[in-house]
């Protein structure tokens, strides 16, 4: 009989990278997502079928601000092990759109919990939480699951709040749950508004001949880079333990926004050279500046140093990353090359 996953948040980055894992690994795949004029389906088209088509991947729609759709969904689906990957995720959006982000990021959590409950299938259905390293905040690196939460946004303070929902209703009504503390990964899927992709983006398109400038805010903001490829990994192992618990997920090790620029410009080839300081440091290439700080892409509160400590991860999971920052940026620099060449031709 082959196990169901129920994945909220599937066109999202890990949502698409988790689904192919579990399609490799023959499960029935039930991905939710939120309706929209358009169908946004682009990360996951290589195994979105047509439904008339037979499949082990199936698309629901859905919307975890509705309680009674998230309901629904699992009553209909029935599933073994639910993802809550669904979120209003980018940090800085989160403090124009605070109220938003704590209905899907911090109630979304809730809505699903309650339904297993109200369904009462604590005993069929196992459920994966997608915490994050924002949690820590300003808590004093490396942070493990034993460290204070400090959180620093509006993002953060609603995921602290899943986090811990998950961790009550475990305790109060014994439901398989567990959290999944993920420090930064990244992806030639991540959104283009994350700084990672937007730094590739952006200096591809200037080694291809684009007049664009790349606009950053704090450049020694250090963050723990990963592979959302890996990452995924460590969340399915997590829901196949005998017994429920947290875990931090990470690479530990970690690196300033300023050197993954660098690892960018050296993977394409451009010889950046760095000029000024604060507000005014810049970037040039050719003697030409391509790269310049913008005040509007500093937070109200900045997170200045996350670092992990996946060591219980590492020892109970029998998880490790396959990959390091240099493959990542690799991957993502390689994968945007082609895009930008295919979309021009």
């Amino acid at each position: 009989m082959k196990k169901k996953a129920l994945i909220f948040g599937v066109t999202g980055q890990d949502g698409a990278y988790l689904s192919k894992l579990l399609l490799k690994k023959k499960y029935k795949v039930h991905g939710v997502k939120r309706r929209s004029s358009s169908l946004n389906t682009q990360r996951i088209d290589d195994f979105y079928l047509d439904p008339h088509q037979k499949t082990n991947f199936y698309l629901h729609y859905g919307d975890l601000s509705d309680s009674l759709s998230v309901l629904k969904i699992i009553e209909k689906v029935k599933p073994d092990e639910i993802y809550n990957l669904g979120a209003q995720s980018h940090v800085g959006v989160s403090f124009d759109v605070p109220e938003y982000t704590s209905n899907v990021t911090a109630l979304g959590t809730l809505r699903i919990l309650d339904s297993i409950r109200n369904l009462k299938m604590e005993k069929k259905v196992r459920y994966y939480q997608a915490g994050t390293s924002e949690m820590f905040g300003a808590s004093k690196p490396p942070q493990s699951e034993k460290t204070n939460f400090y959180p620093r946004s509006p993002y953060a303070a609603a995921k602290l709040y899943s986090h811990w929902i998950t961790i009550n209703y475990r305790e109060a009504y014994n439901i398989f749950a567990c959290n999944g503390i993920l420090f930064n990964h990244e992806s030639p899927l991540r959104g283009e508004t994350f700084v990672t992709r937007k730094i590739v983006i952006a200096l591809c398109k200037i080694l291809l001949g684009s007049s664009e400038k790349l606009y950053l805010g704090n450049l020694y903001s250090k963050r723990d880079w990963g592979h959302a490829e890996d990452y995924v990994l460590a969340m399915w192992k997590i829901l196949q333990k005998n017994k429920p618990s947290d875990y931090v997920i990470s690479s530990d090790k970690q690196y300033s926004v300023k050197y993954f620029v660098n690892l960018v410009c050296k993977e394409l080839g451009i010889k950046i050279v760095w000029k000024g300081i604060g507000i005014k440091e810049k970037g040039f290439w050719n003697k030409k500046n391509i790269i310049s700080i913008d005040r509007k892409y500093f937070r109200p509160t900045e997170v200045e140093s996350l670092l992990g400590n996946s060591k219980k991860a590492r020892k109970e999971l029998n998880w490790k990353p396959k990959h390091n920052i240099k493959s990542l940026v690799k991957d993502m620099v390689n994968s945007e090359i082609k895009n930008l060449k295919s979309s021009r031709i």
